[in-house]
């Protein structure tokens, strides 16, 4: 992880650990976020520089500093208690529902306490206009999916599945030793020995077309390793190709769907988006599956492919009678 990647979440939390204990020294404060106290100080300098165009100090977060302690004195309504939109909400009841079902999970009971919190609060929350990354609710067939990974692994049993790979295009049937269920960035994934491609595999959820519980135990090899997913499930080679594609408001789902990088958000709801692929006969089927809902920015080579595979398509639909 990058240093401004951990220090991002550190400031959102330094002023609320802050009001909660006014005059607190500062070696105190960097030894409970893990920092030395030479780096805390930088934190608190950059927050307190924090402020309205112009850029001056206090303007939304004030400091006072006495000898070695620190106390907030204006804190711009950070005390106020985070409140989730509806979709963030039940993101969040879709990730922990699956995690109190996981085996492993030590303290069930404290994620079912933090289940009811969030249900009894969810009334409360307030709609969200736009719908944000993967924050919807989740799929009666993902549901339905989930469920029965929870009962192989309880059950310690083998499962066979029909799987969709996004990459390739490509529907596979596979045995594997179901090892544990993740969620990562808002989605559900089986993580388990692949006797097909005899390696640790992980399948997301909402491509599982089918599947089942089988009679045999699951025996995962005994050096079959956990993926580390810290960064993400997606690690592309270095050497794969990248396209920047603009997405119409009705192609976003592909951001959602498929691994890539959203860039800016454009007017009328355009997304611009950096989307890595193995294959470019697969990208081109994509791109041209959305129409006019998608426009190829770089590299120029894909734009021309997907141009003369549409002009082909053309060319030979002319002798189609019109509709």
């Amino acid at each position: 992880m990058s240093a401004s990647a951990e220090r991002m979440p550190r400031l959102l939390a330094l002023v609320p650990y802050l009001l909660a204990r006014p005059g607190i020294r500062i070696d105190e404060a960097a030894r409970d976020f893990g920092v030395t106290p030479k780096q805390l100080r930088r934190d608190l300098e950059l927050l307190w520089m924090c402020g309205l165009p112009g850029y001056g100090p206090g303007d939304l977060i004030d400091l006072s500093f006495e000898g070695d302690t620190v106390s907030v004195t204006f804190d711009a309504g950070m005390r106020r208690p985070l409140r989730l939109t509806g979709g963030e909400a039940t993101a969040l009841l879709v990730a922990l529902r699956a995690l109190a079902e996981t085996p492993g999970v030590v303290d069930t009971d404290a994620v079912q306490r933090a289940i009811a919190k969030i249900e009894a609060a969810a009334g409360a929350a307030q709609p969200s206009g736009v719908v944000v990354g993967n924050a919807v609710r989740e799929r009666a067939e993902t549901a339905r999916v989930r469920e029965i990974v929870q009962a192989a692994l309880r059950a310690r049993r083998a499962l066979w599945l029909r799987y969709y790979t996004a990459s390739k295009d490509q529907i596979t049937e596979r045995t594997v030793d179901p090892m544990r269920l993740l969620i990562v960035q808002g989605n559900g994934y089986l993580e388990a020995w692949c006797r097909r491609a005899g390696a640790v595999r992980l399948f997301r959820l909402d491509r599982v077309d089918e599947l089942s519980v089988l009679d045999e135990p699951a025996v995962p090899p005994p050096d079959a390793e956990p993926t580390d997913v810290s960064e993400g499930v997606y690690r592309p080679p270095p050497d794969q190709p990248e396209a920047e594609i603009v997405l119409e408001p009705d192609a976003r789902w592909v951001a959602e769907y498929y691994p890539c990088e959203e860039l800016a958000e454009l007017d009328g709801g355009r997304l611009r988006i950096r989307m890595r692929y193995g294959d470019e006969g697969w990208m081109v089927r994509l791109l041209l599956g959305l129409g006019g809902g998608a426009r190829v920015e770089r590299p120029t080579a894909l734009a021309e492919a997907v141009r003369r595979r549409a002009v082909d398509a053309l060319a030979r639909a002319r002798h189609l009678t019109s509709t």
